[in-house]
């Protein structure tokens, strides 16, 4: 018996010092734990002879190996321990030579059934995972870890403290799995779709486990906050080439699972990417989502409209950083989809038509978050989408609709500071277009668009009602001289358009949107410079109401009211009392003899018979507001020569000439130059026929035009001269007296004509002079050639 134990002895002397050593560490009995003081030594000769590391860790997974086997479950943990401790004491020059071992211990745990041994193994993975190597191990491969941790991710123990435990842990690996390989791109590449095909979905599972809410907690204590926590961190850690590798799962994750309708996950979800995901790559997001869009047209309605939503909840992040043809691409990936849906079906079901609005309501979300500029440039961009008013189907006037509350919706995020950069010509004269359409709908929503335009003091809902009296909470406010300019300008387009609006449609509310819209231009723009443009904007009102054919008595009756209530509110914003004067005594006669002819409109009280207004003497007179403005000192000559703007004119976009502006006008457009109308130029010569300019303006074309008015000048002056040569040659003596008679007494009538006129208005000077303030008295020069001092 001695000589077998000093055989023993013998033999364990003989076996080499790391394995001793590490044999020390181990108890005799397994509920001692790890044997500290035998552990630093171990340790010492670690770091004193580094070349041994590797054969420590192939021992110990050995040694951890044999007692997974016989279940001596108490051992493994401390070999794990002693790993764990070896790991961490290592230098970061020797690890490589260790972290073979160390990764196939926690595989070997990880592979055992036992829960316990599975969460210790994924604890030494992750505080391996924190460890920063020099350089990166290329054969190191983590197929294993990110298939095993995903699995646990899944876990359903029936025990719920068990299973949180399991899926924290899977969790927490996927997370040290990301954080060892996705800063460098030498090692393996996570981002591949294998390796998110099972984790981006991992997350999800353990996300939509849990309540909807952000995490609160500096430290997440529950699967699905650990969940969100990690696909921040992942998202945050994607480039611009592996964002599609993170979200194709995702979005495969939630057709899969249904988690469109109801969308609320979906919505909690992709708000999260975008917070997370780099600022520069957010509208990628956005151009993934339409184009699964795109994928998913056949699907039903309630499934787009849940997509739509989820993209109006989120574009907004993306648009503070897409610029450029980036936002408009999205504009015109939104109106695609419009069309789209329109051309479905023509007589769309109420899905159909939510997924219509998400849509509308994502592209007016999208443009909020735009500068003003590019407000502009989106609504310009979605007015030459809108179909022309020529196609009169049903599909095209859905679709024009369509983009037309698009349009608004853009609109009323925009903030009007100068109706010059609010209504560029391109923008306007097509608006102006679609102001005149036959189709009511299409017409009320542009009215809409022109109240969200120009309305600057948030006076649209104290303007909705048509009333002639005064609205007590009016925001009023003198036109800057740039908005007199751009009335100047295009004024009297919009005008026209408005007065056509009118007499289009008996409708109340087509009625009541063109009458704000007037009511707006009134209070936004009144002065006494624009004074005389709305006097005819009101003429041409109740002329249309008067001449128009086919109108019946109670649109011309409403007209007649939206005249009178316009006129009453244009002498309230301007302070001309003379107009307020004459407006009501006109309010008044009509209240005595035909009140349908005033506010409100459609007064369900008169019957049909009782609808008359023809009745001259009730309507406003344009010679008394002349009279009006004349005795207020305000220019009147338009008024009282001019004629008031009818229906159906011919809108041109040509603004008055006057000698500051036709230059400039006629050598940057010729179209404008060649519009221009005599009627509307007080400084017109009378008597005198303007030559039509040729429609190509340059050197050689006026140079003929000039030489030919010369030549015909001669040629007509010579014929004339020849017949009254002729005339006197042959013309007897008695005929020749009676000629010179007729122009004598000619002449004398019209001398006497003239010191008439002078007496008389010398007399009015006298009397004027009497009764009108000194400050009011304008001076000689701005009576006699006011056009030019019209800017």
């Amino acid at each position: 018996m001695i000589g077998i134990f000093s055989c023993c002895g013998c033999c364990s002397a003989l076996r080499p010092r790391y394995k001793r050593l590490v044999d020390n560490i181990f108890p005799v009995n397994p509920e001692d734990g790890l044997v500290k003081s035998n552990m630093e030594k171990l340790t010492f000769y670690s770091l004193s002879s580094p070349e041994k590391l590797d054969r420590i860790g192939d021992y110990l997974y050995q040694k951890a190996t044999k007692d997974i086997h016989r279940k001596r479950y108490k051992l493994v943990e401390i070999a794990m321990e002693a790993m764990d401790l070896l790991l961490m004491a290592c230098h970061v020059q020797t690890l490589n030579l260790f972290v073979e071992s160390f990764l196939k211990m926690v595989q070997k745990l990880l592979e055992d059934s036992n829960a316990n041994l599975q969460i210790m193994a994924t604890n030494s993975f992750v505080r391996f995972a924190n460890i920063e190597e020099d350089t990166p191990s290329y054969h190191r491969r983590y197929d294993f870890f990110i298939s095993k941790f995903s699995s646990m991710c899944h876990g359903s123990h029936d025990s719920q403290e068990l299973r949180d435990s399991i899926r924290m842990a899977g969790i927490k690996g996927l997370q040290g799995v990301i954080r060892k390989t996705v800063s460098d791109d030498l090692v393996e590449n996570i981002w591949e779709k294998q390796h998110m095909d099972k984790i981006v979905p991992s997350l999800l599972f353990n996300m939509q486990s849990g309540p909807l809410r952000s995490i609160e907690e500096a430290t997440p204590s529950s699967p699905p906050e650990l969940a969100e926590a990690v696909l921040r961190e992942l998202v945050s850690r994607a480039s611009f080439a592996h964002i599609r590798s993170v979200l194709k799962p995702l979005l495969t994750h939630l057709d899969r699972h249904e988690l469109w309708v109801p969308n609320q996950f979906a919505i909690h979800t992709f708000r999260i990417v975008m917070l997370s995901i780099q600022p520069q790559y957010s509208y990628t997001v956005v151009e993934i989502l339409m184009q699964h869009l795109d994928t998913n047209m056949q699907s039903s309605p309630k499934t787009r409209t849940s997509l739509a939503v989820v993209l109006s909840k989120i574009i907004a992040i993306a648009a503070g950083e897409s610029v450029g043809p980036s936002a408009l691409d999205i504009i015109n990936n939104l109106l695609t989809h419009l069309r789209t849906s329109v051309g479905t079906s023509e007589d769309p079901p109420p899905e159909e038509v939510h997924y219509q609005e998400a849509l509308i309501n994502a592209l007016g979300e999208f443009a909020n978050h735009h500068p003003d500029y590019q407000k502009i440039e989106i609504m310009l961009f979605i007015m030459n989408t809108v179909p022309d008013l020529s196609k009169k189907s049903h599909a095209d006037q859905m679709l024009q609709n369509i983009l037309l509350k698009s349009l608004l919706k853009v609109g009323m995020q925009y903030r009007t500071v100068s109706y010059e950069k609010a209504f560029p010509v391109s923008f306007l004269q097509p608006l102006l277009r679609m102001a005149r359409s036959t189709h009511a709908p299409t017409r009320i929503i542009v009215m809409q668009i022109l109240q969200a335009l120009l309305d600057r003091h948030q006076n649209q809902a104290v303007l909705h009602v048509v009333s002639a009296r005064t609205y007590t909470a009016l925001s009023l406010e003198s036109p800057s001289r740039g908005d007199i300019l751009f009335m100047h300008k295009y004024g009297s387009n919009i005008m026209r358009a408005l007065v056509d609006a009118l007499s289009l449609d008996e409708r109340l509310d087509s009625l009541t949107a063109a009458y704000n819209a007037a009511a707006l231009l009134v209070v936004e723009t009144a002065c006494g410079d624009t004074m005389q443009d709305f006097i005819l904007f009101i003429l041409g009102i109740q002329v249309s109401a008067t001449d128009t054919e086919g109108l019946c008595a109670s649109h011309r009756a409403n007209l007649h009211s939206i005249a009178i209530a316009l006129l009453a509110l244009l002498a309230r914003c301007t302070g001309v009392n003379t107009i307020m004067e004459y407006c009501e005594k006109i309010i008044d006669a009509r209240k005595e003899e035909a009140r349908h002819m005033l506010p409100p409109l459609d007064d369900p009280s008169f019957s049909l018979d009782q609808l008359n207004t023809n009745l001259p003497h009730l309507l406003l007179d344009k010679l008394a507001l002349a009279e009006s403005l004349q005795l207020a000192g305000i220019e009147h000559s338009r008024v009282q020569s001019g004629e008031p703007f009818a229906i159906h004119q011919e809108d041109t976009f040509a603004h008055r000439p006057s000698w500051v502006e036709a230059p400039r006008a006629s050598s940057s457009n010729p179209d404008l130059a060649a519009s221009f109308n005599d009627a509307d130029s007080v400084t017109s010569s009378p008597d005198v026929q303007r030559r039509a300019l040729p429609a190509e303006l340059n050197f050689e074309s006026m140079k003929r035009l000039l030489t030919e008015s010369s030549d015909n000048a001669k040629k007509e002056a010579k014929e004339r001269k020849a017949q009254m040569a002729k005339y006197f040659r042959e013309a007897n003596f008695d005929d020749l007296v009676r000629r010179s008679d007729t122009r004598h007494d000619a002449i004398q009538n019209k001398l006497n004509e003239l010191f008439t006129s002078l007496a008389n208005e010398r007399q009015i000077a006298q009397n004027e002079a009497k009764t009108a303030p000194p400050s009011v008295q304008k001076k000689i020069y701005e009576q006699a050639f006011p056009e030019l001092f019209f800017f």
